[in-house]
């Protein structure tokens, strides 16, 4: 029997954990001669890849001198910390990878918060040595403060440091010397963590720690095997977290072997490992000996912080390229991802075709929105809403912790800005290269819709990365969108002559030739109010000609929104149309007097 280590990989966005996993596996022995091996191999989803970032946990292992050693690669973004929480319960230690220019973020602050919670020793991998602007030792004291800020323990700021380089495979223990593999860093996870240690005699403890779907064995969990081992066929017992006790027959067990799930007879205590056979299993249920049916602790799961309503698409074009547009489409979907994603909270809403989803943020939902879209469904999406909460009578809100980078001639705009969304400035600094470093904290509310105009006022050049902080008392009244919309008036396909003599009164967001109907937002209008526009209207052919008449179109680019610009952008009134060929943009009542009807009897 194996020696078994679990690891896990964590780090803020980009700092380089997927492709340090490839090294790990590639040096390893993981892929045979004929396997095609590319770039994170390890985000195998299709929007993970178009994305570059991680966005589900996954496992593998590798075989290193006498010990097998589990490695989970875990999300990089705020919005999927409930992946993260649950992977540092079965892991015996992190590595924790740090960009040697940028140094820790927000993210990065989370991860190791966890991981120093569950008194594990972390191991920091400084991360892309070969930067031209790295500043290895300046990162190891910021991240050495960092442990000190999180409270660690005397043991736990006495951690081990690997600098590297992931992409090449390279580890070492020291800047001067000169790496050539990943092996000091193989050899350091030896030494800072001992093999785990049980006795296949004792009763069965295992607690569930992940969840994933197969569609001939249904429901499986995923978890770390504490205490004794578990068979194929036998019998056991599951603790749910209310306590209450059932039973099942364990029908399937997995383990990883490199990339691949390997089907096993038995799995023995410090294995990950994937049981089939129930299917009401659930995140922090422990499968116990029947005899012996003790449970772990339940995982806590952080609450959502944000939510939308998915509603019935009810514009002229439903059912033009989408095939699940129904109330029953929508929720039969909704029950699936809930299977699995358990950051995720559905209700139903009492007055209309649709359901309240909320989760941990803009991108976790509109991830399983882009997935809806491309499986064929259609929907509307309101406005995302903060999620308040309450406490000794006072109304408590979410902050992010912003950090921004960006060049020092854009710092003033960016400060006032935020400071408008109520942010608070609580970092600023500049380096040589002329650009400023500067950290806010600002309530979630206000950052709603701010990205776009951060991009337009650093002229791209600014980066800016926001990771969920605390509830802090509510703020007050934060303005919103200060431009109105263009709305269209009329059914029928916008023309070239139409959407040229509006252009002069906003930035169109539709092209010549696209179909339009009464209520679809065609532009953003220059000043603050909603114009009713007809971007169907052709130009009156008469037989008088002169040379000033009959002037050339000449449009400018519409701009394109992406789903998150699109559900960033919108107004309360406002719905993002979501279909699998189109993104549209449209006001929530698409008639122009009831609209107007109902705006007066609300400023009543």
């Amino acid at each position: 029997m194996d020696k078994i280590i679990n690891i896990a990989v964590v780090a803020h966005v980009d700092a380089g954990k997927s492709t340090l996993v490839d090294a790990l596996l590639e040096q390893n022995g993981a892929f045979n001669e004929h396997d095609e091996i590319v770039d994170c191999v390890m985000d195998s989803d299709t929007i993970e890849r178009e994305r570059g970032i991680t966005i589900y946990s996954k496992n593998c292992s590798i075989h290193y001198k006498d010990y097998k050693i589990n490695i989970v690669d875990t999300p990089g973004h705020a919005d999927f910390s409930s992946e993260v929480e649950r992977v540092i319960k079965t892991v015996d230690t992190v590595i924790l990878i740090v960009d040697s220019a940028e140094g820790p973020m927000p993210q990065t602050r989370f991860v190791l918060k966890k991981a120093l919670e569950q008194n594990l020793r972390p191991i920091l991998f400084i991360n892309k040595i070969d930067k031209s602007n790295a500043r290895p030792e300046e990162v190891v004291d910021m991240t050495f403060n960092l442990f000190m800020e999180l409270n660690a323990t005397d043991e736990q700021l006495d951690f081990p440091i690997i600098y590297g380089i992931a992409r090449d495979g390279i580890a070492q223990y020291s800047l001067d010397e000169k790496g050539t593999n990943i092996e000091p860093l193989l050899e350091t996870i030896l030494k800072q963590v001992s093999p785990y240690e049980g006795s296949v005699d004792d009763p069965l403890q295992l607690q569930i720690s992940n969840l994933e779907y197969d569609n001939f064995l249904g429901r499986l969990g995923v978890g770390r095997v504490s205490k004794g081992m578990i068979k194929v066929g036998e019998t056991v017992s599951l603790v749910k977290n209310d306590g209450s006790l059932e039973s099942f027959r364990v029908n399937k067990l997995f383990v990883n072997e490199g990339i691949k799930r390997v089907e096993k007879n038995e799995v023995y205590y410090g294995d990950i490992v994937t049981i089939a056979g129930c299917a009401d299993i659930s995140i922090g249920d422990t499968v116990c000996d029947k005899d012996h049916p003790e449970g772990l602790p339940p995982i806590m799961i952080e609450k959502p912080t944000l939510s939308m309503n998915f509603l019935v698409n009810d514009g002229p074009f439903v059912g033009k390229s989408g095939k699940f547009l129904t109330t029953r489409h929508i929720r039969e979907r909704l029950e699936r991802e809930l299977q699995t994603n358990v950051g995720l909270l559905v209700e139903e809403l009492p007055d209309s075709d649709g359901y309240k989803v909320s989760g941990r943020g803009e991108l976790h939902l509109s991830i399983l929105l882009e997935n809806m879209r491309r499986e064929g469904y259609e929907l509307c999406v309101s406005k995302p809403e903060v999620l308040m909460e309450e406490r000794d009578g006072k109304k408590y809100e979410p902050f992010e912790r912003v950090i921004i980078n960006c060049p020092s001639d854009y710092q003033g705009t960016v400060i006032s800005d935020l400071q408008e969304r109520k942010a608070t400035l609580e970092v600023v600094s500049t380096n040589a290269d002329g650009y400023a470093h500067l950290e806010f904290l600002a309530p979630t509310r206000g950052l709603i819709g701010y990205r776009s105009a951060f991009i337009t006022n650093t002229k791209g050049e600014g980066i800016m990365v926001r990771s969920f902080e605390d509830y802090k008392p509510y703020v007050g009244p934060i303005e919103g969108r200060k431009n109105g919309v263009m709305v269209s008036m009329e059914n029928g396909k916008a023309l070239g002559y139409s959407l040229w003599n509006l252009q002069d009164r906003g930035t169109l967001i539709i092209e010549p030739a696209t179909d339009v109907y009464v209520g679809m937002i065609v532009g953003i209008h220059n000043r603050d109010n909603d114009l009713d526009v007809n971007p169907c209207k052709n130009k009156n052919l008469t037989n008088t000609r002169a040379s000033g008449s009959d002037e050339a179109i000449n449009l400018t680019k519409a701009r394109k929104f992406s789903l998150e610009e699109a559900l960033e952008f919108i107004e309360s009134d406002e719905y993002v149309e979501i279909t699998p060929t189109d993104i549209r943009l449209r006001k929530a009542i698409l008639d122009p007097k009831m609209r107007f009807r109902n705006n007066r009897n609300s400023g009543e």
